[in-house]
């Protein structure tokens, strides 16, 4: 588990760097992407299915990332996209491309299909988590109906 924490952070942190994000940040985005790593390898470890798992961790990774640019001053997508690094299917993208070259059709098209699902339930948490935001914030500053 440590080590789930280390190399999430690190893994995070160094994305951050690679698209300069201020160094000031840095650590906040390794921490939102330990975050959104845990919260995904917990569930998967108590038997979510990985897309359901990365729907949550993402979810979670825009509400931190949220809370981060506001108590920092910080445009949210700093921390959300060095966040998102861990959850990425990358490996599940590369073995369908392998397993589609070794004409292997059926694994292949089943990897593709998860690697899709799972990009797809990333963005929609973050999506998720930005509308709650919204709507908190429209109810926290609703303004009196103009007669």
């Amino acid at each position: 588990m440590v080590l789930h924490l280390i190399t999430s952070f690190i893994a995070s942190a160094a994305f951050g760097v690679l698209f300069n994000a201020p160094k000031k940040s840095l650590i906040k985005c390794g921490f939102v992407g330990m975050v959104g790593w845990i919260i995904y390898f917990w569930l998967v470890n108590i038997q979510y299915d990985a897309v359901v798992a990365s729907l949550f961790s993402a979810f979670s990774i825009g509400l931190v990332s949220q809370l981060f640019a506001r108590i920092y001053k910080t445009p949210m997508i700093i921390f959300s996209v060095a966040g998102i690094i861990p959850l990425v299917p990358g490996g599940k993208a590369y073995d369908a491309m392998r397993h589609l070259v070794e004409n292997d059709y059926k694994t292949a098209i089943e990897l593709a299909a998860m690697a899709c699902m799972i990009s797809g339930a990333i963005a929609a948490g973050l999506v998720m988590s930005e509308v709650l935001n919204q709507v908190i914030l429209k109810i926290i500053y609703k303004r009196p109906s103009e007669k």
